[in-house]
């Protein structure tokens, strides 16, 4: 099964771009964040038509998630969450699923502006709601994969410069700690298990020349629980999309999992 993650950073733009990549890397399933459309408006007939069917949570203008699975890919999306238990938010940032024996949790985790606003209380918050959560979850399906947009550089690798970034938002040790926590229930970050160098990056700013001075932060991550370990063959990072006329600042990263 080749699993995928994409910040496509408004489906209705980059369309166009999610649909010549499924063709291209034609991934069994995909999760993307930051859609940034209502439910109503999701393009379920132009995905179909492009062979995969779709499982959404959205909301006008930010925000939102989906996964998308091919059309011969066996059985359904089914146990579907949209939400994090004991958390009343209406930000559409979590998609939870099982489909082809697979337990996804798609996540666009809180951006938190800048540490010590209180948007990054939030985010810290969010992420221990979101730890609570997956350590359920883990426990009722061994063959988990949590992906998405995490916001956070794991560690100064995945920093362009670590002394310029420093402890800012996206690199703070809180954050890095919280994600650590998650880590810890069993979870591995596949992209690791093959690759453990630096200077490799799954978004970049939009300013500056970023993506061609390579001025990035890897923070789209494909985490696999410890039963799929073994079964992980590759990871990767594509960076063609961000090639492209009116580019996502992210790029897909995929799994391949022997299963």
């Amino acid at each position: 099964m080749k699993i995928a993650s994409w910040n496509v950073n408004s489906l209705k733009v980059r369309l166009p771009h999610l649909t010549q990549w499924l063709a291209d890397a034609q991934p069994d399933v995909v999760a993307l964040q930051e859609t940034k459309l209502e439910d109503g408006k999701f393009p379920v007939d132009e995905l179909a038509a492009a062979g995969y069917r779709a499982v959404f949570s959205g909301q006008k203008t930010y925000n939102g998630v989906a996964m998308l699975a091919r059309a011969d890919l066996k059985g359904e999306f089914e146990d579907v969450v949209t939400d994090i238990p004991n958390l009343d938010d209406p930000q559409r940032r979590i998609l939870a699923a099982t489909i082809g024996g697979v337990r996804l949790v798609d996540l666009y985790v809180v951006n938190g502006k800048a540490v010590g606003d209180e948007k990054y209380a939030y985010k810290l918050d969010w992420l221990a709601k979101m730890r609570e959560f997956l350590a359920r979850e883990i426990e009722r399906h061994p063959h988990l994969v949590v992906l998405g947009d995490f916001n956070i550089a794991p560690d100064d690798r995945d920093v362009y410069d670590p002394v310029a970034w420093g402890e800012d938002i996206l690199c703070s040790p809180p954050e890095r700690e919280a994600l650590k926590r998650i880590t810890d229930l069993g979870l591995h970050d596949s992209f690791r298990l093959f690759e453990p160098a630096g200077e490799h990056f799954s978004w970049w700013d939009y300013r500056q020349a970023a993506f061609r001075r390579n001025m990035g932060l890897r923070i789209d991550l494909i985490l696999i629980g410890d039963a799929l370990k073994s079964a992980a063959k590759t990871a990767s990072i594509d960076r063609t999309p961000r090639t492209w006329e009116r580019p996502s600042d992210h790029t897909p990263v995929t799994v391949d999992l022997d299963i």
